[in-house]
């Protein structure tokens, strides 16, 4: 029966607008969403989306703590997750974010990051019961660099973390957004929040660079999944990035608990609820495995 209530939640997701700004929950079945306000690193008070099931649970339930992409708002992550909260009894936080300078182009900010750190007491302050043993991260693209980055500096934090087509060199990310038809405007950006270019502020990227914290991700004890694609057009080069980020790991610890996932799919297209996502999940139990492994999705790999 669960499974059949999550076939018609996705159902209802595809036949919604998609113009609609909101989360359409009327679309949603088994997932309640509001919007919460916390105070980020720099004093501003910013919102978060939070998503938990709509029966009550008389238990602490999972968290997972997403961070949103680049250019993206904690409201347009918020739909990514579809009804899967509620079909799997966790709750979301997706809050908007806060750079040095942006908010929706934070990059791994520092204080950023010690914002998402505090999601879990400020998911338990608006009345969620969080499972403290069971906390996990998930993000896409700049969402993804995020995430690895709450795991290298917060590992006592997270039990696991899925890092979609994640940013893993900022560096090389502001080279190779030359590529891109809106490339300029973007290095724009990344001079203005981070404050200079790789060459003028070298440890300004370093610092928001999960490959900078190789050691900490190998010896953090946080599972993790990486899932990158061959095929990326907005992050070309992601077996120099995701690809050698994850043959670093398993070299510096080959005992971690690591998977690197690859494909041929479109930038983070993998994470949705007709994805890859119920597959990520469910190897961390967030999904009962019957939700995973879609049959008409492409086959995936782990890489070497």
């Amino acid at each position: 029966m669960r499974k059949y209530a999550l076939v018609l939640s996705l159902a209802a997701l595809l036949s919604a607008p998609a113009a609609s700004a909101s989360l359409a929950p009327h679309a949603l079945i088994a997932t309640r969403s509001r919007v919460i306000t916390y105070r980020s690193h720099d004093g501003q008070i910013r919102r978060a989306w939070l998503l938990y099931p709509a029966r009550l649970i008389h238990r602490p339930i999972p968290l997972i703590i997403s961070p949103h992409g680049r250019g993206l708002s904690g409201r347009a992550n918020a739909r990514i997750w579809g009804d899967l909260p509620g079909m799997g009894d966790f709750a979301v936080i997706n809050p908007a974010g806060q750079g040095r300078v942006l908010h929706q182009y934070s990059w791994g900010y520092p204080g950023e990051i010690s914002d998402l750190a505090r999601m879990v007491s400020i998911a338990q302050h608006h009345g969620i019961p969080v499972n403290r043993r069971r906390v996990y991260a998930v993000g896409g693209s700049m969402g993804g660099q995020e995430t690895l980055l709450l795991a290298a500096r917060y590992p006592h934090l997270l039990a696991g973390a899925i890092a979609f087509d994640p940013a893993t060199n900022l560096r090389r990310r502001y080279v190779d957004f030359a590529a891109l038809p809106n490339g300029k405007q973007l290095q724009q950006f990344m001079r203005r929040e981070v404050g200079g270019t790789p060459t003028t502020n070298p440890g300004g990227y370093a610092v928001r660079s999960p490959s900078s914290y190789a050691k900490q991700l190998a010896f953090s004890g946080v599972k993790l999944q990486l899932w990158w694609s061959t095929r990326d057009r907005i992050i070309r080069d992601q077996r120099l990035e995701t690809g050698a980020l994850a043959k670093e790991l398993r070299r510096l610890n080959p005992h971690m608990w690591l998977r690197s996932l690859k494909g041929t799919w479109a930038h983070t297209a993998e994470m949705e609820p007709w994805g890859r996502l119920p597959d990520a999940l469910a190897w961390f139990h967030l999904l009962p495995k019957e939700y995973a492994t879609w049959p008409h999705q492409e086959p995936i790999a782990l890489s070497t």
